[in-house]
């Protein structure tokens, strides 16, 4: 298990809800960080540390993840907001975070390893067609579904990153419902 958990590893770790963790984090029993994307984190030993005192037992064997994870890349913190809400309220238990570069998505499309990434192509430091490129072309990566965002793509645009490894393209305003119903097509859900 990694040295770092999210809220929903954490309360898997605890066997409580991940509104459990936000309360004992908010009233002082264990501490957290923040993400810059506003994520809280928890380092593990202070985790088990608080668990000790509490005497929850703490696993031998670490829980099998079944969630499908998302990223979400773009650089406007609204439709970040907007994306994330929509997929955290779906029927379907998303683990969701986000990256507001390519540097971070980088980092994150490794550390993270996530089942799917919506990814905004009209970000300044992103190339997107590069991005899916690389994302196709490792073999650690390869199996990762890729959404691509832009308020200015055209058809041919379309096929081009279709081309280079998106498996589907919107354009912006999103349409949340459709998103909603691609994702979960995607990731075999639906």
């Amino acid at each position: 298990m990694e040295d770092v958990l999210t809220v929903f590893k954490a309360s898997q770790y605890c066997n409580v809800s991940p509104k459990t963790i936000i309360n004992w984090i908010e009233s002082g029993h264990i501490k957290a960080y923040k993400t810059v994307g506003g994520h809280r984190r928890i380092n593990k030993v202070d985790l088990e540390a608080f668990m000790k005192n509490q005497g929850i037992p703490i696993p031998d064997a670490e829980p099998v993840e079944t969630r499908k994870k998302i990223l979400v890349v773009d650089d406007d913190p609204i439709i970040v907001e907007t994306i994330v809400q929509a997929l955290e309220e779906d029927e379907f238990d998303y683990e969701v975070i986000s990256a507001s570069d390519g540097f971070e998505a980088g980092l994150q499309v490794t550390h993270f390893a996530p089942n799917l990434l919506i990814l905004d192509i009209m970000m300044p430091d992103i190339k997107g067609y590069e991005v899916c490129k690389k994302i196709k072309e490792n073999p650690q990566t390869q199996d990762t579904k890729i959404i691509v965002l832009s308020a200015y793509l055209d058809e041919e645009k379309f096929k081009k990153m279709k081309e280079y490894g998106a498996d589907a393209c919107f354009s912006k305003p999103l349409p949340l419902p459709q998103l909603k119903d691609e994702v979960a097509r995607l990731l075999g859900l639906r």
